[in-house]
């Protein structure tokens, strides 16, 4: 990933694309409204940044997740009236990697045109900890389908469909690509949230206090949930544990030494051949692993048929934490709770560490 943009918050910067600002005709008033009634509202490009913006903004703003529930951001298309929403609100929080093309492509349009939108990269201050999103097989587009169905059908491409993996933004076509699931580490979404906190505050200067201590108090909680992964890598019976779908945890692996074996890799496309279904089920059975992982935006029949054919006794599911289900949204879970709730006891009985 290039970073031709590296200010956490940039205003009136770059081209937009025809598109782009053609979307945008007739709303040459963006922001006004905002501006008229000060600081209070804006967008952010998927459930995870939308919670932390909301967390950190407290009451002084509300944004809004443009995602479908059930949906994930990167890949994810907009309709042709988003720009034109966000343009009329204070500020849009977005990831600038080629995995949310579509975001990057509205945030030069923003910049370009919208000079009262502030333009918050979370990214910004993590870039050198980003890892290589090292797809195993060269040329594939990871624009098929692999969730199956989950939540209410709406979403059979996991929040992938039409994904531009070759670098949607300004990188280009050769730009290195990165691991976009950044958030999964609750050490780097502490560091998200504080430039988002800090951006919010340059944008609002009154209430930038608020912002910084709102974000502040956030990172305690996450805090704990680094202290409860840290705990299972410590206490874990095994130092393996098998995740049957795409793997979006790296940044827990690096984060905590956590060995996670996939059949399938980080591509969300890739399809596992027999003889690395039947060397997973050899590894279950050698290393006693009694509970296999699968990614809840995925079709859990993978792991399903590998707990048919080994020693393993159930399928339990994670979260990437980059969207949410309606079951979670009515239960209230934002970020945090579906580390808490999710991800942390799936791990302790992945690993052994209960």
């Amino acid at each position: 990933m290039t970073h031709s943009r590296r200010s956490v918050l940039r205003r009136g910067a770059g081209l937009a694309g025809a598109g782009a600002a053609a979307s945008l005709a007739g709303c040459s008033g963006g922001g006004t409204d905002g501006d008229a009634g000060g600081f209070d509202a804006g967008y952010a490009a998927f459930f995870t940044l939308n919670d932390w913006a909301n967390e950190v903004a407290g009451d002084a703003a509300t944004f809004e997740d443009p995602v479908d529930v059930g949906r994930l951001g990167h890949g994810w298309t907009p309709d042709g009236t988003l720009a034109a929403d966000v343009a009329a609100t204070d500020a849009f929080v977005y990831l600038d990697s080629p995995e949310f093309s579509w975001a990057q492509d509205l945030a030069a349009t923003l910049e370009a045109d919208y000079d009262s939108v502030a333009v918050i990269d979370a990214l910004a201050d993590v870039e050198g900890d980003l890892l290589d999103w090292d797809h195993s097989h060269e040329g594939e587009d990871e624009s098929g389908d692999h969730e199956d169905g989950h939540e209410d059908g709406d979403h059979g491409s996991g929040g992938h469909d039409g994904e531009d993996h070759d670098g949607g933004g300004e990188g280009g076509h050769d730009e290195q690509r990165y691991d976009p699931h950044v958030w999964v580490d609750p050490l780097l979404a502490a560091e998200m949230v504080d430039t988002i906190a800090a951006g919010l505050g340059e944008a609002d200067p009154e209430n930038a206090d608020a912002y910084a201590d709102n974000a502040a108090a956030y990172a305690e909680e996450l805090d704990a949930v680094d202290a409860a992964f840290e705990s299972i890598a410590e206490d874990a019976a095994r130092d393996v544990a098998v995740l049957a779908g795409h793997n979006s945890f790296q940044y827990l692996e690096a984060r905590y030494g956590f060995r996670l074996h996939s059949p399938v890799g980080v591509s969300p496309q890739n399809e596992p051949t027999q003889t690395e279904i039947a060397d997973t089920i050899d590894l279950v059975d050698s290393e006693g692993i009694d509970v296999v992982l699968y990614d809840q935006f995925q079709s859990p029949r993978l792991a399903e048929s590998i707990v048919e054919n080994s020693d393993a006794t159930e399928a339990v599911p994670v979260t990437p934490a980059g969207g949410t289900t309606r079951e979670w949204n009515d239960a209230g879970y934002g970020y945090l709770e579906q580390l808490t709730e999710i991800n942390v006891p799936a791990f302790e009985r992945a690993f052994g560490a209960q």
